[in-house]
C-alpha cells in the first residue's frame, strides 16, 4: 500500500493562468460572463415569475402535519373525520363560558347560537354538535362546548381556525366570553405568534447583519452582495413553495427555516467568494494586467478555487438536510424541502449571478470603503498570526477548546424530550384561554380526551376496559358511525394533563387491553406516536448524516484521516448546544430572561432537526477551512503552511461570517413562542461554539497534530475517488 507523495506533483499543484485552461467552475464562470445578458434574463424570470406567488406564502401554508403517517392515530383520525361527521382531532371546539348563570340561558343562549350559525355558515365544518350535558356542559352550567367537526383535512383545518376564530371571539359581551380552542386552533395561534416573533427578530437582526457585513467586506457596496443572493433565494424559494403546496401540504415552518438559512449561507457564500476576487485582481494589477481578459480570468480563478469550496459547501448541506426526509411525517419533510430548495437557489446565485455581479462592478465593490481596508487583502495577517500560536502550543489551545466543549455537552446526557405542550402559545392566545377553560371546567385531563374507534361487534369490550382503567376519568356512551361502516366511537377523558408523562403509560395499557380492531387516537395520542417516530428515526438520521458527511468531504478533500476528524469534531459542537439547550429549556435557567415559561423537557422534533441544521451549518465551515489547506497543501506539501494559511485565507470569512449567524439566530430567542427560542439559543450556541472554538481552534490543531498524515491516501483509495483539486495560480 503506498500514500500520496509528500509533494503534489507540479502539474496538480499549479492551476492555469488563462480563463481557457479552467476547470469546470471556472469555464462556468466565464460562460456567465460571456452570456451576460441571457444570465440576466434567466434570473428575472426566475425572480419576478416566482415572486409572483411569494406573497401567498404566509396565507397558503399551514402548521399543521405533525403526524407520525401510519400511525394507529393517525388512522384514528381519518376514520373519525370520515364516519362520525368530523369528530375528529382536528375538530375546533368553541368554549363559551358565561359569569352570570347558565351559559345555556339569557345572553349565554343568545351567544350559544350565533356561534353555532357562524359554525353552520363554514362549508368547511361538518357537523355542527350543541353542548351536552355530562360531557360538553359543565356541571355548573357555566361553560359549553360547541364542537365544529372537521370537514376537510388537517391543514385545511388550520386554516379554517384563523378564518373564524376572531369572528367568534367577536361574539363575546360582557358577561359571557367565546374561545375557540383544539389542535387547529393551538396551530393558528402558535403561527399567529410565531410570524410575530419572525418579523420582531428580522428588525432586530438586520442592523446588526448590516453592520457585521460592512465591517466584514470593509465596503456598503460589497456588502450588499449578500444580499441581493438571500433576496434572490428567498423569493425564488417562496414562490416555489407556494406552487409545491398546491401539490402536497408544505408547512409554514419551511419558509421560516429557509429564511434563515437563505440569508446565512448567503452571507457565507458571498464572503468567501468576494474576498477570493477581490485578491485575484488586487494579484492581477500587481502583474500590470487589467481589462476584460483579466477580469474573466480572475473570475476563472475564482470560481475554481472559492466556487469550489461553495458548491461541495452546498452538497455538504443538502445532503444533511435530506436525512430528515427519513422521518416519516409531513411537517420534518416540508421543512427540510424548503431548507433544501433555498440552498439551492442561493447556492444556483452563487456560481451564476454573483460572478456576473462581480465581473459587473469589478473596482465599484469597494466603493464606500471603510478608510483603513485594504480590498486586495485576501490573507489576514492577524489570523496567520494566529496560526503561528496554534502551530507553536496545540496541546494547550487544543486542550482548552475541548474542555469547553466537553464540559457543555455534559448536561445532554440527562435531556428529556416530550411533544410541545400548551405552554408555547402566550397567555392571551384563544387557545390556551379555552385550554384552560376546558380543563377548569371539565378536569385536567378534559383538553386531551382520547378517541377510541372500534368495529361494532367490540363495543362492550371496549367500554368495560375504558370503565377500568385507572389513567381515565371518565368515558362517553358510545356513537355508532352515521353510515353503514359498522365502526362505533368511544371518547374517554384521562385523569391528567396532556403534557404529563402517565398519559403515555394510559395509552400505551389500552392499546394492549383492547380488543384488536380498536384504535386509540385524539390529539395527545398524535403527539405521543410523533414523539416514538422520532426517538425511533433519530439514530438512523444522525448515522445518515455522518456517514454521508464524511463520504463528501472525503471525496471533497481526498483524505481519509482529516475527512474523519472534521466530521467527529461538529458531533461536539452539537452535543455543546444540546447540552446548554437542556440547561435552559428543561431546568430553566435563563428562562425570565428569555421571557419563557419552562416546559421542563425540550420539545421532542428538536434533537433530529437541530441535529441535521447544525451538522449542516457545521460542515460548511469545515469544507471552507479544509479546502483552503488543501488548496496550500497542493501549492507547497508543507503541512505547517496548509494550517496556518488555511487560517489567513479563511479565517476571517469564518469568523465574519459566524459573527452574523450568532446575531441572527440569538434574535430568535428573545422573541416569541418556545420552539423559535429553542430554535434560536441551540443554533446560536452551536454556530459560535462551532465557528470560535472548533473550525478556529480544534480542527486547526488536528491538522497540525496530524502532520503530513492528515493528507495521506491509500493508492487504492486515490484510483476510486474523483480527482479534485483547489490550487489555482
Amino acid at each position: 500500500m503506498s500514500a500520496t507523495p509528500t509533494r503534489p506533483p507540479r502539474s496538480r499543484r499549479r492551476g492555469s493562468t488563462t480563463a481557457a485552461a479552467a476547470g469546470p467552475l471556472g469555464r462556468l464562470g466565464t460562460w456567465v460572463t460571456d452570456h451576460a445578458r441571457l444570465v440576466t434574463v434567466v434570473w428575472v424570470v426566475v425572480v419576478v415569475g416566482l415572486g409572483a406567488f411569494a406573497p401567498k406564502v404566509e396565507h397558503e401554508l399551514s402548521g399543521a402535519g405533525w403526524q407520525a403517517d401510519g400511525s394507529e392515530s393517525v388512522e384514528a383520525r381519518e376514520l373519525a373525520r370520515e364516519h362520525f361527521g368530523g369528530n375528529a382531532s382536528s375538530a375546533i371546539q368553541v368554549v363559551v363560558r358565561s359569569d352570570d348563570g347558565a351559559v345555556t340561558q339569557g345572553e349565554g343562549a343568545e351567544v350559544l347560537d350565533a356561534v353555532t350559525r357562524v359554525l353552520e355558515d363554514e362549508p368547511r365544518i361538518a357537523d355542527v354538535v350543541p353542548p351536552a350535558p355530562g360531557a360538553t356542559l359543565s356541571q355548573d352550567g357555566s361553560t359549553a362546548v360547541v364542537l365544529a367537526g372537521a370537514g376537510a383535512d388537517t391543514n385545511e383545518m388550520v386554516r379554517v381556525a384563523t378564518d373564524l376564530k376572531d369572528e367568534l371571539q367577536d361574539l363575546s359581551t360582557p358577561t359571557v366570553s367565546v374561545d375557540p380552542t383544539g389542535s387547529s386552533l393551538l396551530w393558528s395561534d402558535f403561527n399567529e405568534a410565531n410570524l410575530d416573533a419572525m418579523l420582531a427578530s428580522e428588525l432586530m437582526s438586520w442592523p446588526v447583519t448590516l453592520g457585521i457585513l460592512v465591517l466584514a467586506f470593509g465596503a456598503l457596496v460589497a456588502a450588499g452582495l449578500p444580499l441581493l443572493l438571500t433576496l434572490a433565494g428567498l423569493v425564488a424559494s417562496a414562490g416555489s413553495l407556494v406552487l409545491i403546496n398546491e401539490l402536497v401540504p408544505v408547512s409554514i415552518w419551511a419558509m421560516n427555516f429557509a429564511m434563515m438559512f437563505a440569508l446565512a449561507l448567503g452571507i457565507d457564500y458571498a464572503l468567501f467568494v468576494v474576498v477570493r476576487y477581490r485578491a485575484a485582481r488586487a494579484a492581477q494589477r500587481e502583474a500590470g494586467r487589467d481589462g476584460r481578459d483579466a477580469r474573466r480570468l480572475a473570475v476563472a480563478q475564482t470560481m475554481d478555487t472559492a466556487g469550489k469550496a461553495v458548491l461541495l459547501s452546498g452538497l455538504t448541506v443538502l445532503v444533511s438536510l435530506s436525512a430528515v426526509m427519513l422521518v416519516p411525517s409531513p411537517s420534518f419533510r416540508s421543512m427540510a424541502g424548503g431548507i433544501m430548495l433555498s440552498v439551492v437557489f442561493v447556492l444556483a446565485a452563487t456560481v451564476t449571478l454573483l460572478p456576473l455581479v462581480l465581473f459587473a462592478l469589478d473596482d465599484r465593490i469597494d466603493r464606500l470603503s471603510l478608510p483603513w481596508v485594504r480590498s486586495g487583502g485576501h490573507r489576514s495577517a492577524r489570523f496567520a498570526a494566529w496560526g503561528e500560536r496554534l502551530w507553536r502550543r496545540p496541546l494547550v489551545w487544543g486542550g482548552a477548546s475541548l474542555v469547553v466543549l466537553v464540559a457543555l455537552a455534559a448536561p445532554v446526557l440527562g435531556l428529556t424530550t416530550a411533544m410541545p405542550s400548551i405552554k408555547v402559545l402566550p397567555e392571551d392566545a384563544s387557545a390556551r384561554i379555552g385550554y384552560d377553560r376546558v380543563k377548569e371546567s371539565f378536569g385536567d385531563g378534559a383538553p386531551g380526551t382520547l378517541q377510541v374507534v372500534a368495529d361494532e361487534a367490540d363495543v362492550r369490550a371496549v367500554v368495560s376496559v375504558l370503565a377500568s382503567d385507572p389513567g381515565l376519568q371518565a368515558s362517553m356512551p358510545a356513537v355508532p358511525a352515521g353510515d353503514d361502516s359498522g365502526l362505533v366511537m368511544v371518547q374517554a377523558v384521562p385523569t391528567v394533563d396532556p403534557s404529563e408523562p402517565a398519559l403515555a403509560q394510559t395509552v400505551e395499557r389500552l392499546r394492549g387491553d383492547l380488543p384488536s380492531s380498536a384504535l386509540v387516537g385524539g390529539a395527545p395520542v398524535e403527539n405521543l406516536d410523533l414523539k416514538a417516530q422520532l426517538d425511533e428515526s433519530t439514530p438512523l438520521v444522525v448515522g445518515v448524516v455522518l456517514v454521508l458527511g464524511f463520504l463528501l468531504l472525503l471525496v471533497a478533500l481526498q483524505a481519509p484521516l482529516i475527512a474523519l476528524l472534521g466530521t467527529l469534531a461538529s458531533l461536539l459542537s452539537t452535543g455543546a448546544a444540546f447540552g446548554v439547550a437542556r440547561l435552559v429549556f428543561q431546568e430553566g435557567h435563563g428562562a425570565d430572561l428569555l421571557g419563557f415559561e419552562a416546559q421542563g423537557f425540550l420539545d421532542a422534533w428538536a434533537p433530529v432537526f437541530f441535529f441535521a441544521m447544525i451538522f449542516a451549518i457545521a460542515m460548511d465551515y469545515t469544507v471552507f477551512l479544509l479546502a483552503s489547506a488543501k488548496e496550500h497543501f497542493e501549492r507547497s506539501g508543507d503541512p505547517k503552511d496548509a494550517m496556518v494559511g488555511s487560517l489567513a485565507h479563511s479565517g476571517r470569512v469564518i469568523f465574519a461570517a459566524g459573527a452574523v449567524m450568532v446575531a441572527v439566530f440569538f434574535t430568535f430567542a428573545l422573541s416569541g413562542p418556545i420552539p423559535p427560542k429553542e430554535m434560536g439559543v441551540v443554533l446560536g450556541v452551536a454556530v459560535l461554539l462551532d465557528a470560535f472554538l472548533v473550525r478556529l481552534v480544534l480542527l486547526p490543531v488536528m491538522l497540525r497534530l496530524a502532520g503530513g498524515a492528515a493528507w495521506y491516501v491509500p493508492a487504492w483509495l486515490r484510483k476510486v475517488l474523483p480527482s479534485i483539486t483547489f490550487a489555482h495560480d
